[in-house]
């Protein structure tokens, strides 16, 4: 642990005008209100706070940001007031120490009825508006967690663990990587790995270990090589080479699917040159001398990633089966690729670069017009994780955007308003598609209409959040309207059913009973049954339910629960094709006079669904039964049939249809519908018959 001296002249050497005193203060500050607390590794409680702050020296950042650090955890584990810290220490750090308070209290606060994953979407929807009103909140949460995840291994729950480091890699890794924070989240990466896949975590770390203990001195000989060879054309440069990250090779392992072995490119080395020309040129060198591996160059100096890295990243054949992957850039480049938006809040800076600033806007208009939690995490992972492809305006502009991204993506990355306008587009001069996939270099043009409004059916090709959260926050408003019209009609129909006379003073106090503000909303809520008929009658004459129930009324007839997306009360079917059940991923189809019918997502009939409108929806949560098909292949032996059809009983599923299928030599394929409760239900079932002798195989039809 920094000791005060010590944190204080680590500050001063970087900024020489820091305030000595208010660093003094806040040190003393945080050591007193945290007093005898004590954190699971039995050390003292205000080590982690100094531990954050010395963390965040290394990335010399401003006096506030370190004053930040040392005093996040006083308003939420002590006594300490805001008012106080301002008092003390000024309204900036009173506003940043709030502001990451905010973040763990909603952390810790258990949410009763919601998932680990609703609270993780809050959580991030929290930290994403706190993060757009000062970056340094999220600098202070990323060092935070880092020391956290640090002395992980000391929380003794393993249920506790376990979460802690799934939301790491989910979310703070994540966001590590998009601000080019690239040393923070290989370390969260890889204490997040060992404690997810302590399995793959060590048999990986041996490989890598006697890959290091028989390969040092050829790491060794291939820096001085590259190092030399660089030279003699008159460049000095720095000349590193290291093994690969355990979780970057186990990432590779799982994507290709391939064994340790099999990984070719374990070796990495970095070589850091003076200036850009001096990249260019090295690489020239290195081409020259060893074949480069087609595929597997990358130029983000002409075309930084829109976190602000910029590198050369190339792979190389040396010798006949030594692939080595070699980083290129200038020292400047080095420092923002590996402290990446960290780098712009140094002391004596503070702005942020266009592209990292524009991210940021994206999330916060995402935040203005998703739906739910659930939607800011689906849209901000994507963000985070996918690859990204350069497309072109017209006139030259440059924007980066996901792998498999359209030219509606595109419109939408321009301007929100552009993108609600679009008809049509041309790529490179052809008209297109509007679902066609860009790829790298496109020159992109949209074609608009002032009568245009986003499509529906858009949902089902558009893969950036910005774009999904318009077209949804559209749909939300359309089907409001509809959902109105729908319920108002239910709302007649529960009023003619009462044995008395409705007027406005009765629907006026109905609406101060249920706690709603307008006609509308109540028409609104009927629709989306979310009240039920016996309670709009109890609001609207009280006492009025128990009266009908004793004369023998059914107050409330069954409805049919609907799939999430879909206007209340339209029909639908579940497709015959893919027999979608509760948990699948799923996308209607809507086709003029035929309804909308319900495909899952990898449906092979929706290959052959050009000509209908693509329809985003999802089951509601409470969503359960279903039919599914399965194709069972058995051997044609006595009570092997039996043997199928007691492990399905034994499931607590029921077979609704079975039908012998195919007949070939001594196996037997029978096709069996099934009724689960939902995907989960039906995978069980398949685990337990692919587990038994008496099936040769089992998979859904």
């Amino acid at each position: 642990m920094l000791r005060q001296y010590q944190l204080v002249e680590t500050v001063r050497e970087y900024d020489p005008d820091a305030d000595e005193d208010a660093l003094n203060r806040a040190y003393v500050f945080t050591v007193q209100k945290h007093g005898s607390q004590k954190r699971a590794s039995g050390d003292p409680y205000f080590s982690h706070p100094v531990e954050v702050a010395g963390i965040l020296t290394e990335l010399k950042l401003d006096q506030d940001t370190i004053i930040t650090a040392l005093l996040h955890d006083t308003l939420e584990d002590t006594l300490t007031t805001p008012e106080e810290i301002e008092r003390l220490f000024g309204q900036d750090v009173a506003r940043l120490v709030d502001g990451v308070t905010k973040l763990s209290q909603i952390e810790q606060k258990e949410i009763a009825a919601e998932t680990e994953r609703e609270k993780a979407a809050e959580n991030l929807r929290k930290f994403l508006l706190a993060m757009s009103d000062d970056i340094r909140v999220l600098l202070v949460k990323l060092a935070d967690r880092l020391h956290n995840m640090r002395t992980l291994h000391f929380i003794p729950k393993e249920e506790k663990r376990r979460r802690i480091a799934r939301e790491t890699m989910d979310i703070y890794a994540p966001l590590a990587e998009r601000i080019g924070m690239y040393e923070f989240m290989r370390e969260m990466q890889l204490l997040a790995f060992r404690e997810l896949e302590p399995d793959a975590y060590a048999t990986i770390t041996g490989q890598l270990d006697k890959l290091t203990a028989g390969g040092v001195d050829r790491v060794a000989k291939i820096n001085e090589e590259i190092r030399a060879l660089l030279a003699a054309s008159g460049i000095e440069a720095e000349v590193t080479g290291r093994a690969k990250h355990p979780y970057s090779v186990w990432r590779k392992m799982q994507e290709r699917h391939v064994s340790f072995e099999q990984v070719t490119d374990i070796i990495a080395f970095r070589v850091i040159t003076a200036s850009a020309d001096d990249c260019y040129r090295a690489l020239g060198i290195l081409h020259r001398k060893w074949k480069m591996v087609p595929g597997r160059f990358k130029d983000f100096i002409s075309t930084p990633k829109r976190n602000g890295y910029q590198s050369l990243h190339t792979t190389v054949m040396r010798g006949e089966n030594m692939r080595i992957e070699i980083q290129i850039r200038s020292r400047e480049m080095h420092k923002q690729g590996e402290f990446g938006l960290a780098a712009h809040w140094a002391y004596k800076q503070g702005t942020l670069p266009d592209g990292q600033a524009g991210w940021i806007r994206d999330l916060v208009e995402i935040l203005d017009t998703a739906q739910d939690a659930e939607d800011i995490l689906e849209h901000t992972r994507m963000a985070m994780y996918q690859d990204r492809i350069f497309a072109f305006t017209p006139k030259g502009a440059l924007h980066q955007l996901p792998k498999g991204a359209t030219p509606v993506d595109f419109a939408y990355a321009v301007h929100t308003e552009l993108g609600d306008r679009t008809v049509g587009a041309k790529v490179n001069g052809r008209l297109v598609p509007l679902r066609t996939q860009l790829a790298n270099g496109d020159t992109v043009e949209i074609l608009t209409s002032d009568k245009q409004n986003p499509e529906p059916a858009w949902m089902g090709f558009v893969v950036t959040g910005k774009a999904r959260a318009a077209i949804r926050r559209h749909v939300r408003h359309k089907e409001r309207d509809e959902t109105i019209a729908l319920g108002e009609k239910l709302f007649e129909d529960i009023v003619r059913r009462l044995p008395v006379k409705i007027g406005d003073k009765a629907i006026r106090m109905a609406l101060g009973r249920l706690k709603l503000g307008t006609v509308d909303d109540l028409h609104y809520a009927v629709g989306r049954q979310r009240l039920r008929d016996s309670e709009v009658m109890e609001a609207l004459v009280p006492g009025i339910v128990a009266d009908l129930k004793r004369e023998g009324v059914r107050i409330d007839p069954a409805r049919p629960i609907s799939i999430e997306g879909l206007t209340p009360g339209v029909a639908y079917t579940l497709a015959e094709c893919c027999h979608p059940v509760p948990g699948d991923r799923i996308v209607g189809l809507s086709r003029p006079d035929q309804g909308i019918e319900i495909h899952a997502i990898d449906c092979d009939m929706l290959a052959n669904g050009e000509d209908a409108d693509w329809i985003d929806v999802r089951w509601q949560r409470d969503s359960e039964g279903g039919t599914a098909r399965l194709m069972v292949v058995n051997r044609n032996q006595p009570g092997m049939l039996a043997e199928i059809t007691a492990i399905i009983a034994r499931a607590g599923a029921n077979i609704v249809n079975l039908r012998l299928a195919t007949r070939e030599g001594g196996f037997h394929g029978f096709e069996l519908d099934l009724e689960v409760k939902d995907v989960a239900h039906l995978m069980s079932i398949l685990s337990s018959l692919r587990a038994s002798d008496a099936v040769v195989s089992a998979d859904r039809a």
